[in-house]
């Protein structure tokens, strides 16, 4: 085997999607920073219960493991940052009021999410700590929707959906636990004639209700329907009271908003209202995120939190940034005046490249080239066609 060949799903990064990837790294975390999120760096490699404490099986099989040589217990490689800066949250910053927190960093997946994705991840993201009303996802979502906008995002619709509507009925009907997993599995995959099955033991009003959740998907609208179909249960009338301040809130932050109450994405993490943002023409969510108050909990310290992630090489492959000034070229030698032209440029923001004696620096450029040409004792930018 040759022994430059990268694992499956592994690969490099280069030069041109580099860049870009980067410039949205410096965008967004500088997004954040305005709104008053402080950056977190968690390790890469922790002990394996902290990374998996309050996830439930979400992120085991995602996780790769290994034995640490120092003290021989079993180390985790991360596979998502939130548990991580969840910790950092309950158990280093132990702040009583709202502590609002950003990241960006490499994560590693055992299995690749699908076929066409990379087990390397470059996660960024924003979560909000302490605050358990609605006002706080109305805030983490404008976050995530204006920080796409501002990469160049373009016919953004967003997905929401409420795991509590779901827990709700389950609790009011004494599903059991077993049978609770099964239809989960039924409803995520909407599964109508599974979810039909598995329910014939249900009472009338909570089969009812089970069936017509995979059916309730729409605008806002949606949610008045809700209310006719499911039972009045003050849980159910809360969450749909949540989802229909959620939707008053993101009005002119987002191009088209459709609520899914069969949507139960991460419903052994999650608590409350989930998201998912989508641009047009794109067929993967650009960002996940939702309400998950009981990790704080798992932590050792009740926190209510919600937050998102994204991916951001699969957001810099359709971001519409501008694009760059291609470089200026020197010349090796100049003297002083060639120096303080070169750090003017550079300091203007320019890409100034100065050959090395001998080089040809333009020598895999693409016509047009920009350089520095001496006329009349000044140095100048000049365009060689």
């Amino acid at each position: 085997m040759r022994n430059w060949v990268l694992p499956e799903y592994v690969e490099d990064v280069l030069p041109a999607e580099a860049w870009r990837v980067e410039r949205l790294r410096r965008l967004l975390l500088d997004h954040f920073a305005a709104h008053g999120y402080e950056l977190v760096m968690p390790p890469m490699i922790e002990y394996l219960e902290s990374l998996l404490t309050g996830t439930g099986h979400d992120l085991d099989l995602r996780t790769f493991k290994l034995v640490d040589q120092l003290s021989g217990r079993m180390l985790g490689v991360r596979a998502d940052i939130t548990p991580q800066v969840t910790r950092v949250d309950a158990h280093l910053l132990n702040r009583r009021g709202v502590t609002r927190l950003a990241y960006c960093g490499t994560v590693l997946h055992a299995r690749p999410a699908a076929a066409s994705h990379s087990r390397e991840i470059l996660q960024i993201g924003a979560e909000l700590f302490g605050h358990a009303g609605v006002d706080g996802d109305i805030e983490i979502q404008r976050l995530m929707l204006d920080a796409l906008r501002r990469a160049g995002v373009r016919g953004m619709h967003l997905d929401l959906g409420h795991v509590g509507l779901f827990r709700a009925l389950c609790r009011h009907g004494d599903v059991p636990m077993e049978l609770e997993g099964e239809l989960f599995v039924a409803l995520q995959g909407k599964d109508v004639p599974g979810l039909r099955t598995l329910s014939a033991s249900l009472s009338s009003t909570v089969r009812g209700a089970m069936l017509a959740l995979p059916e309730l998907y729409g605008g806002a609208e949606v949610l008045g329907e809700a209310r006719r179909r499911l039972p009045a249960l003050p849980e159910v009338g809360a969450c749909l009271s949540q989802l229909e301040r959620i939707a008053t809130g993101l009005e002119g932050h987002v191009d088209a908003l459709l609520i899914d109450l069969g949507e139960l994405r991460g419903y052994h993490y999650h608590s409350g209202a989930v998201f998912a943002a989508y641009a047009a023409g794109s067929p993967n969510a650009l960002a996940l995120g939702g309400r998950y108050d009981e990790v704080g909990k798992a932590f050792g310290r009740a926190r209510p939190a919600t937050g998102f992630s994204l991916d951001l090489r699969a957001l810099a492959s359709i971001a519409e940034l501008p694009t760059p000034a291609s470089p200026v070229y020197a010349p090796a030698c100049g003297g002083e005046a060639l120096a303080a032209e070169i750090a003017r440029l550079r300091a203007a923001g320019e890409v100034v490249i100065v050959a090395l004696p001998g080089e040809d620096a333009m020598l895999d450029a693409k016509a047009p080239v920009r350089e520095l040409v001496e006329s009349n004792g000044r140095w100048q930018v000049s365009v060689r066609p």
